[in-house]
């Protein structure tokens, strides 16, 4: 059975953050798309709902957190190389985003970190297809 996932994200202002992934290079998903969320298109199998916070507190009973001061999770997106990475940060960078951490290079894995207009981490990573697992 093939599985989708579909991540949902309390934003701000989803005019900014719609914008944002587009500078970003993703697409949208107009069936999922109106004025409290935005769905985009991360590959045929994955989708990141952003919902206007008023829309988000719909779906749960529990208080938002301020992605700006505490992390709620890290979003790890895989990239096909090193210099992708590079990119995709710096594209984000100059759309508003802030840093994370500095690049992070562990031989086989490369990764860099950044928060997005509402404070959710996003990690792009790019990890060497001919590594294999080490044993413990």
């Amino acid at each position: 059975m093939s599985r989708k996932l579909f991540l949902n994200l309390a934003v701000h202002d989803l005019d900014k953050s719609t914008a944002f992934f587009a500078e970003l290079g993703f697409s949208f998903e107009p069936r999922f798309t109106n004025r409290d969320a935005t769905c985009v298109i991360v590959n045929e199998h994955a989708y990141v709902l952003l919902l206007a916070e008023k829309r988000f507190k719909d779906f749960t009973k529990k208080a938002l957190v301020d992605s700006t001061a505490s992390a709620e999770a890290i979003i790890a997106l895989s990239v096909d190389s090193r210099q992708h990475v590079d990119d995709m940060v710096k594209k984000a960078l100059a759309a508003g985003a802030t840093p994370a951490n500095d690049p992070q290079d562990h031989g086989f894995m490369y990764g860099w970190r950044f928060q997005d207009l509402d404070g959710h981490l996003w990690e792009t990573f790019w990890m060497d297809p001919n590594h294999s697992a080490r044993p413990a």
